[in-house]
């Protein structure tokens, strides 16, 4: 190869990079289920996600705290400590419906949907939903 084409790739692949890295995730995300709105926004160097709106129950029943078990849903951090990573981002999901917290990656579709796995076992097992962002 042409050592100009291969500057070229090499610039390509490094603007491809850092696009990835830099896509901002911040919105307020409609979860698939459609029960639950979450904010998304920054949180000093990372990112963290606040739930705005719950549907049906609205206390953290769930949660393995009982001091927290009566605690409004609306204002819990449910998504904490998210950073970019390859081509998303990577951080900690709290599922409120059972109460545990999961290692969690998001990646994006298009201009308003947001793919949101949990996963366990170090990422070998996820559980995926698509999120459609409402602003």
């Amino acid at each position: 190869m042409k050592p100009a084409l291969l500057a070229a790739l090499g610039l390509l692949v490094l603007a491809g990079s850092a696009h990835a890295q830099s896509a901002d995730p911040s919105g307020t995300y409609l979860s698939e289920s459609g029960e639950t709105h979450v904010r998304v926004a920054r949180c000093g160097a990372v990112y963290c996600g606040t739930i705005t709106a719950v549907k049906g129950e609205a206390k953290d029943v769930n949660n393995p705290d009982p001091k927290l078990k009566g605690r409004n849903l609306v204002g819990v951090q449910m998504i904490s400590d998210i950073r970019p990573s390859g081509e998303g981002f990577t951080g900690q999901l709290y599922n409120y419906k059972d109460g545990k917290t999961y290692t969690g990656k998001m990646s994006f579709k298009g201009g308003n949907a947001m793919q949101l796995s949990g996963c366990i076992l170090g990422g070998l097992i996820c559980r995926s939903q698509t999120w459609t962002k409402v602003n």
